[in-house]
């Protein structure tokens, strides 16, 4: 999930204003969900005609002729992303099927874990990734927000949703947790590589400032695996994205494994990562964002799984702070 929010730091800075609750057909729990090396699967149709497809002529040549984008993404992450009935499903997949219709593609969702996303882009494993990730500057020059350094070249972003970090408690919130400030000489469970996890860090640095116990952070390559040190009592709260943390409020344990208390931390967009050098392919998945936006799938899909609040009206570029 992710952000992811690396806002889903580099992979959650991992994973909306005031999302109502989110209810999702189907009963998932996601500490059921599937390893995190294996193929996801494939969303979307076989290449359409250009007919069918008015945007195919927009892609680079070498994508339109292979009739595939492959599509890095940590499926675990639900209701963003996730396993059903062993196909993708989620927010992320029926966004990238709509934008298949327009660019005569299929995507083609390849699973793996949430902080080796970026380098799978760069390698050219992926063509882009698409895991609930937070549109950062960090991240757009490839900068590791844990430590300042420079990693690599960097990605741009077509920024499709907004999202902020949430607090995830166990139900009836026994620690008593409200905010951030509340954390602090805690035990906090998180998935690595997110926007949560610089959250997490800066809001530790600023307990040993006011002279109070820093914060320990128990990290995991899944957010499933975070959430389940929550709900053991290891730790006292989970930092994930809004829209996940919500799901797991409404569907874990039938809802009473969890709550989400205080208010959203630092909303901002996810995007679809594309590498620098590969300008038209970003430019071609922005037109067909903005198509969908104005043939109405997009609010659609948004309406399906309740986050219509989450919505974007206008696709831009590196939109992220």
């Amino acid at each position: 999930m992710t952000a992811r929010s690396t806002r889903r730091p580099t992979a959650a800075h991992s994973r909306l204003a005031a999302v109502g609750a989110l209810a999702v057909a189907g009963a998932l729990i996601l500490t059921g969900c599937g390893d995190q090396t294996d193929k996801g699967g494939d969303t979307g149709s076989a290449n359409a005609s250009s007919a069918s497809a008015p945007l195919a002529d927009k892609l680079p040549k070498d994508i339109r002729d292979a009739g595939v984008i492959k599509v890095g993404s940590d499926i675990s992450y639900a209701p963003v992303e996730f396993m059903q009935s062993g196909k993708p499903a989620g927010i992320d997949p029926d966004v990238a099927a709509a934008l298949g219709k327009q660019l005569g593609v299929r995507f083609d969702f390849q699973n793996g874990k949430f902080d080796q996303l970026i380098v799978g882009l760069q390698s050219k494993r992926f063509n882009i990734v698409m895991s609930a990730m937070n549109d950062t500057k960090d991240r757009q020059n490839g900068i590791d927000s844990s430590n300042g350094k420079k990693v690599g070249k960097g990605v741009d972003f077509v920024d499709y949703f907004t999202a902020g970090t949430s607090i995830l408690v166990q139900k009836g919130n026994p620690k008593g947790i409200g905010s951030l400030d509340d954390l602090c000489g805690k035990v906090v469970a998180l998935q690595k590589g997110t926007t949560s996890e610089g959250v997490a860090k800066a809001q530790s640095q600023k307990c040993t400032k006011d002279g109070k116990k820093a914060i320990t952070l128990q990290t995991f390559d899944t957010d499933p695996e975070a959430l389940l040190r929550l709900k053991q009592g290891a730790s006292v709260a989970d930092l994930n994205d809004f829209p996940v943390a919500a799901y797991n409020a409404k569907t874990s344990g039938g809802g009473k494994d969890f709550e989400v208390v205080g208010e959203q931390i630092e909303a901002g967009p996810y995007g679809i990562a594309v590498a620098k050098d590969n300008t038209q392919l970003r430019d071609a998945l922005q037109a067909a964002m903005d198509a969908i936006i104005k043939n109405g799938e997009y609010q659609k899909i948004l309406q399906k799984w309740n986050v219509t609040d989450g919505g974007v009206t206008e696709v831009t570029i590196n939109g992220g702070s």
